[in-house]
């Protein structure tokens, strides 16, 4: 979209981020006074030391070659690179302009926006992939407010797919050009609402093989509770398709509650099958709450991969008796 085009009363990329920067990053910085520390890792690993094995260490970073010649179990210490790579895996397709207080497309917008100012003021670079029926654009990352600006103006002028355009959302699709175009380990936020062809579990999975994936699922209730709104007309987002449905009628209502929650069990499966963690954002969340609730998994990813336990052939080292000098 032209922006001289855009109407007057829309406020400018430049307004949303300032309201974003005061109302939500300045709360943030309050709740998390300043630890960002579990948050954020970087791929980069240089080897400071060596020394023995001790409970709770990692057993990944058990160095084999020594323990083997000296008989006690010892672990390598890293000093890490904190400096990180992210990319934003932005599904727009047409289904994401439902909404019925606002769109998830809205909803996306500033969660992605938040997001990227939170990861670039720290030294961080994020990128983003851009998919309407396909993938459209990449920006490549980089760091700084300007490139967050920029983001946000290119987030908000994706136009969604003319419905008769529009083919079949394939979610692997994205995955898959991601998989090819990432080059170093990077964290992946794939922001979606996947209704998408099925297939995008397994790339999702071999995704998150090389990066650590966090999918941002967007949803309104209404898809998942349709309430009694009479005689509608509901219309295929993607596809144009309409259809003229009584949900007056309980009956339809039982059914769709009943297709709703078997997509919502398949889902939830399939997210379990790719290996990823998932953010669940709906269109009436708060997003500041929403944030917290991704500062808590990150936290719990930290303590799972430091929490390792000793493997049982390493334990007899462990408790065996030092050969003499």
């Amino acid at each position: 979209m032209d922006e001289s085009a855009r109407s007057p009363a829309t406020p400018s990329a430049e307004s949303v981020l300032q309201r974003l920067e005061w109302t939500v990053l300045r709360r943030l910085d309050g709740l998390l006074q300043g630890d960002y520390r579990t948050l954020w890792r970087g791929t980069g690993l240089d080897l400071a030391d060596l020394r023995e094995y001790q409970h709770h260490d990692d057993v990944r970073h058990i160095d084999w070659n020594v323990t083997a010649r000296l008989q006690v179990p010892h672990v390598r210490e890293f000093t890490e690179d904190r400096e990180m790579s992210a990319w934003f895996l932005l599904d727009l397709s047409g289904s994401i302009d439902f909404g019925a207080q606002r769109s998830k497309r809205s909803v996306s917008a500033e969660f992605v926006t938040v997001l990227a100012r939170l990861l670039t003021r720290h030294g961080n670079r994020v990128g983003a992939v851009f998919y309407g029926s396909q993938v459209d654009a990449v920006l490549p990352p980089r760091t700084g407010r300007s490139h967050v600006l920029n983001l946000l103006q290119r987030l908000r002028a994706h136009a969604a797919p003319q419905a008769a355009a529009q083919r079949e959302t394939r979610l692997g699709d994205l995955l898959q050009r991601a998989a090819t175009m990432i080059p170093r380990r990077s964290m992946v936020f794939v922001v979606s609402d996947f209704i998408s062809a099925p297939g995008w579990a397994d790339a999702m999975a071999r995704l998150a093989q090389r990066h650590e994936v966090l999918a941002v699922r967007l949803y309104d209730e209404m898809e998942l509770d349709l309430p009694d709104l009479g005689l509608v007309t509901l219309q295929d987002a993607e596809t144009g398709e309409q259809l003229l449905v009584d949900t007056h009628d309980p009956g339809f209502r039982e059914r769709f509650a009943r297709i709703a929650e078997a997509r919502e069990d398949e889902l939830h499966a399939a997210f379990t099958r790719a290996g990823v963690d998932t953010l669940e954002l709906t269109t009436d969340d708060d997003l500041g709450e929403a944030l917290l609730r991704f500062v808590e998994l990150r936290r719990q990813r930290a303590r799972a991969s430091h929490g390792g336990g000793m493997a049982a052939h390493l334990r007899p080292l462990v408790g065996a008796p030092r050969s003499a000098a």
